[in-house]
């Protein structure tokens, strides 16, 4: 286990939790999707960290191939709908509750659904990016994803009513659907090639975001990890900074997680229940 700090956190989990935050007071808190499974986003790895679906779509894939774009925009559109309804969950609402109380110094997520911010979390990092914006490869320009949907849906009427089982981020399989017709609009200033603005697989987190994190992370007395397996590199980065830095690291995570051998503390247990036990016994 990650340094020596781990007999001080005895006891049943709540209590550990308890410990963990009394001593360290200014949390450095990274979050992934099994934060937002409670609030009906599905996550894409199993217990054991491995895929439990297709790899979403590669980054390089989707500059070098228009069916790969129309494929990824058709299941997009029709995922949309119910993605950005989505609504905070008891972990986001626990988590945002603990930065008011002063327990959090900081939010880091790997999710893209800004349900931190719905859930009144004020200092977060979007590590991956947010998936209710949208931006031109070629001229930069950021508008809204709601827009942008307006003109997907005037362009392929068709889709709309399309059934599918939702998917993560904000994606719908649509796999018996043909996407060849499928229109893709350009930039509305100049026609460029329009992308989420969110971090793909195979695409690097933007270097000031990173710098940004590891600022924030000097900054902080201990890293919690809440609902992230680690597997990603960008998030299993911090775990690594932290563990070099001799911070201690404390995950609540139902199944294994990169950084296992890194943990001071480990609690394979539901998020929400958890941090909600862990507000309690702080009040």
């Amino acid at each position: 286990m990650n340094g020596t700090s781990r007999p001080r956190y005895t006891g049943n989990p709540p209590d550990q939790l308890v410990s963990f935050f009394a001593a360290h007071p200014r949390l450095l808190v990274l979050t992934g999707a099994g934060v937002s499974t409670g609030s009906g986003i599905p996550d894409y790895r199993d217990l054991d960290g491995q895929w439990k679906r297709k790899q979403p779509v590669q980054y390089q894939k989707f500059l070098r191939s228009a069916a790969v774009r129309k494929r990824y925009w058709a299941r997009s559109l029709v995922g949309w709908s119910w993605f950005a309804t989505a609504q905070p969950n008891v972990t986001h609402h626990a988590l945002a509750e603990l930065e008011r109380r002063g327990h959090v110094h900081h939010l880091i997520t790997q999710n893209i659904d800004r349900l931190h911010q719905g859930a009144g979390s004020a200092r977060v990092i979007d590590l991956h990016g947010r998936l209710d914006t949208v931006v031109c490869l070629d001229c930069g320009t950021e508008s809204a994803r709601a827009a942008f949907q307006a003109t997907l849906e005037e362009r392929n009427p068709g889709f709309i009513q399309q059934t599918a089982a939702i998917a993560p981020d904000g994606d719908a399989d649509l796999e018996t659907v043909e996407f060849g017709d499928f229109e893709i609009p350009g930039c509305a200033h100049c026609g460029g090639l329009i992308k989420p603005h969110v971090v793909f697989f195979g695409e690097a987190v933007p270097r000031a975001r990173v710098e940004q994190a590891l600022a924030l992370l000097n900054e902080a007395d201990a890293l919690l990890v809440v609902g992230s397996s680690l597997m990603v590199f960008s998030g299993y980065r911090f775990a690594r900074a932290a563990a070099a830095a001799g911070k201690p690291i404390a995950a609540i995570n139902l199944g294994r997680t990169r950084a296992d051998d890194l943990l001071d503390i480990k609690i394979e247990a539901r998020c929400d229940t958890t941090l909600t036990t862990l507000c309690e016994r702080l009040a």
